[in-house]
């Protein structure tokens, strides 16, 4: 029974303000009137009870009570600052004991509930505002695609809540099967080999838990599939018959904090792990992120982009024959040892095309085949690197310079601006978009017909995700993991360069997560 607590002259203040105060000691509804921003109710509390603020539940168990209290529950619209990588499906809420905590025993947890309109495949949960250090911090939360509300538990007498999604991650949609390994496993396009995730039938109920050790399906031909099930998998869910069943998914267990990170919300701009990065628009060379990247330091195999584009302002034919010369490989042994270098393993006099060198220099990345190019692009060596130099300096990098053509020397140096600001200028080349974007060539050399394959190192390139249209990686000791990527979108290309990142992930999570960010930046 509600208890009306309210004077006539706080009743008239109430109305003035649209704003409304409830008094119960039962379960209350919600108030209904509103402005534009904010409404609240204020709650006197003693028992079990289930408090309502529009679509906001907020449970109290009896054990989480030292003595009676009041809580006010208020809706504070949506004007914040929100993570880069999440939208918000829900205003923000916030519930305060108005004796300061001081009624609530915060061993016992306060359950939280936020429905939602907004149907989606995507991942959703509950976030608190961190004030002390301004950023949103989630939950562990469950979401009931049937009902449509996602709940969480909360240790705190005060807090601000609200519901944010993803799309980098889809948890609801269809699941097929497919037989492979014929056990407890699945397909994700999201999720690492090795991860455990548990598979719900949303028809009935039935969950069963699977471990990912394959990917697919593909979403650009089945946006709505979230997962492939193991035939065995699918028969504990539902009959192979059915083919299609609506599922949910949860993560139980990660093996990669690439994975963990994905639902984990980030600040208003992402935290990556290189050491330096840019992302521009081609078009207009507007900024749309910037780590450190006027910081010049080596750039690894970067480099044999520009020298492939200096080799090619020399005219060759592609078709043209040539041979391979040992010495060209020992170059590169004035900076690792010969097992440390990539390279493309043939022997003294073997022949093969020019157009075959330059894409074994791009696509596999090979340090002899650069140099190959370079003694028969009829330029010696140190004029080639000259080239180089003053190819750069002409196109507005000022910062780079070149000591020899590979990237194997730590002395070739440049930053991420200079890098960028090269990658519009050699992608004018349409020969070098389609060979830098090439995921893998094959050829035979011409004398001893041997069979060479060529897997270009860009996993990004080799996932279909994005639209492509440059590529390079790079790595040394010295440099950590580079990576540039030229990408297609609706707003214009999108060039991304990364310096120094600590591994092969770290290297293209950073470059993915830096593109997802500026797309949203240009609303995309």
């Amino acid at each position: 029974m509600i208890k009306k607590q309210i004077s006539i002259s706080l009743l008239v203040a109430a109305i003035l303000v649209l704003n409304v105060s409830l008094v119960a000691t039962t379960q209350a509804v919600a108030p209904v009137s509103q402005d534009l921003t904010t409404i609240s109710a204020n709650f006197i509390i003693d028992g079990n009870q289930v408090l309502s603020l529009d679509k906001f539940k907020v449970r109290i168990d009896k054990e989480a009570l030292k003595s009676s209290s009041v809580i006010k529950l208020d809706k504070l619209g949506l004007d914040f600052v929100w993570p880069w990588n999440y939208q918000p499906l829900s205003e923000v809420y916030q519930f305060d004991f108005a004796d300061r905590g001081k009624a609530y025993n915060n061993a016992k947890p306060i359950h939280l509930e936020i429905t939602y309109d907004q149907v989606n495949g995507n991942y959703k949960q509950l976030f608190f505002y961190d004030g002390t250090h301004k950023l949103w911090r989630p939950l562990p939360s469950v979401d009931d695609p049937v009902k449509r509300v996602v709940s969480a538990y909360i240790h705190l007498s005060y807090a601000r809540v609200a519901l944010l999604s993803t799309d980098e991650l889809m948890t609801v949609g269809d699941a097929s099967w497919y037989r492979f390994k014929g056990g407890l496993f699945a397909a994700s396009p999201d999720f690492k080999a090795g991860t455990i995730l548990k598979v719900t039938n949303l028809e009935n109920g039935k969950s069963v838990d699977v471990t990912v050790n394959d990917y697919g399906p593909d979403r650009r031909l089945h946006p709505d599939r979230v997962i492939d099930l193991d035939a065995v998998a699918f028969t504990k869910i539902a009959s192979l018959g059915d083919g299609l069943v609506r599922v949910k998914i949860e993560p139980k267990k990660f093996v990669s904090t690439d994975d963990e990170n994905k639902i984990k919300a980030a600040g208003d701009k992402p935290e990556i792990n290189s050491k330096a990065a840019i992302v521009i628009r081609e078009s207009d060379g507007q900024i749309l992120f910037n780590k450190n990247a006027s910081s010049t330091a080596p750039l690894a195999s970067l480099t044999k982009l520009i020298a492939a584009q200096v080799f090619l302002d020399t005219k060759p034919s592609l078709d043209k024959v040539v041979s391979y010369s040992y010495q060209d490989e020992k170059y590169n042994y004035e900076y690792c040892k010969p097992w440390e270098s990539a390279r493309l393993r043939v022997k003294e006099g073997e022949t093969m095309t020019i157009g075959d060198l330059l894409y074994s220099s791009l696509v596999g990345s090979a340090n002899n085949a650069i140099e190959s190019l370079v003694r028969v692009s009829g330029i010696s060596r140190t004029d080639f690197i000259a080239r180089m130099n003053a190819q750069a300096k002409a196109w507005g990098a000022v910062s780079t310079h070149f000591v020899e053509p590979t990237g194997l020397s730590p002395d070739n140096v440049s930053s991420p601006l200079d890098y960028a600001i090269m990658t519009k200028e050699i992608f004018k080349n349409p020969l070098l978009q389609k060979i830098s974007t090439t995921p893998r060539y094959s050829f035979s050399t011409i004398s001893s017909k041997v069979k060479h394959t060529l897997t270009n190192t860009n996993t990004l390139l080799l996932s279909g995700k994005y639209q492509i249209s440059g590529s390079k990686t790079g790595y040394l000791d010295e440099a950590g993991y580079c990576l540039m990527t030229r990408v297609d979108t609706p707003a214009g290309k999108l060039i991304v360069v990364n310096f120094g990142a600590e591994s092969k992930n770290n290297n293209f999570q950073d470059n993915a997560t830096l593109l997802n960010y500026s797309l949203k930046q240009i609303g995309q």
